[in-house]
């Protein structure tokens, strides 16, 4: 298997439905104290994922070692150790909040003493205390994914596999849901973060695993593989109007300048990488050019995944998805 200190360390995990393959030979890990974003439109196997190394689901083929233990001959002392949040909150509407905890602190043998200390702790710790007697069936879905997100950290876990945390959020409880999960990985916990929101996973992710159909299509953090996608780095520079000639000459003459272009309000130079901004700034104030701005364009998380979503659609591997697909705001299980 790999590295010794993983939290998760699979290798070649396959699952099949009656419908098909959920899962191909799936090989990833995950460290400890990282969240590792699982992307991928829906049907793309995410959630299989998390129900395999969880222990839920078996698998076809495949082995893995989740905090030291084999998913399926230890499942029940692996999910000791780990929280689930699933995309519907599941909460038992009969109950308050902090009985919805409750419960589920005595189902996993905690104390009724321990179980609404911990309750009480997390409620308040996601703003919710104020709704801790109050029965959950007039809920909104956001005060509803915070119970839920209590509940998955009711018993301290090492591991939490988060399956769509913020859907069917509106922006402001998407943005203090994205707060808590940063917040939770900085206190040490591995996050498995199963979405099809990039602006999120964007925000939070240590690493990615980009999954159409099943099979892994790319795996490391957005800088690594951005840097497998391209081999150029763009910088667009903001002169006050377009670039002469004589200047786009004197950057052309840059060994680390690879073309320039004019812009009208400036030029666009792409040179091998970003290392490379302060000799074209200098070049250019040597020039005697005016440098109003300097804007370099390093590929963010949504650079990457449709780069690689291309390049698997260009090799057959997935249909062209309809527009924004991958930013639905509709999922289903995987």
């Amino acid at each position: 298997m790999g590295e010794p200190g993983l939290v998760i360390d699979c290798e070649d995990l396959s699952r099949s439905f009656p419908s098909g393959k959920a899962l191909d030979a799936l090989t990833l890990d995950a460290r400890p104290g990282e969240v590792l974003a699982l992307l991928g439109p829906n049907g793309a196997g995410k959630t299989t994922t998390m129900r395999l190394l969880n222990g839920v689901l078996l698998p076809d083929a495949g082995r893995a070692r989740v905090l030291g233990l084999d998913p399926w001959t230890q499942g029940e002392e692996l999910r000791r150790r780990t929280g689930v949040l699933t995309e519907n909150a599941g909460l038992d509407e009969r109950f308050t909040a902090l009985e919805n905890l409750e419960f589920v602190g005595r189902l996993r043998g905690m104390s009724g003493a321990e179980s609404r200390r911990r309750g009480t702790e997390l409620l308040a710790r996601f703003d919710m205390d104020h709704r801790a007697d109050v029965k959950v069936q007039g809920f909104s879905t956001g005060q509803r994914k915070r119970v839920a997100l209590a509940r998955a950290l009711l018993h301290d876990p090492e591991l939490l596999f988060l399956d769509e945390p913020t859907s069917g959020l509106d922006p402001a409880a998407t943005r203090d849901v994205v707060e808590l999960i940063g917040s939770l990985a900085a206190d040490g916990r591995t996050v498995v973060l199963c979405t099809h929101f990039l602006g999120e996973a964007g925000k939070l992710a240590s690493r990615m695993a980009v999954l159409f159909h099943g099979r892994l299509h790319a795996f490391g953090t957005p800088d690594e593989l951005a840097s497998d996608l391209w081999s150029v780095f763009e910088v667009r520079l903001d002169l006050g109007g377009p670039a002469t000639p004589e200047l786009l000459a004197r950057l052309d003459a840059l060994p680390s300048v690879q073309e320039t272009s004019v812009r009208d309000n400036g030029a666009l130079v792409r040179t091998s990488r970003r290392e490379d901004v302060p000799a074209v700034v200098a070049a250019c104030v040597a020039s005697g050019a005016t440098v109003f701005g300097v804007d370099p364009r390093d590929p963010n998380l949504e650079d990457v995944y449709f780069a690689i979503e291309a390049k698997a659609i260009a090799a057959g591997a997935v249909l062209p998805p309809p527009p924004a697909a991958v930013l639905s705001s509709t999922t289903v299980p995987s």
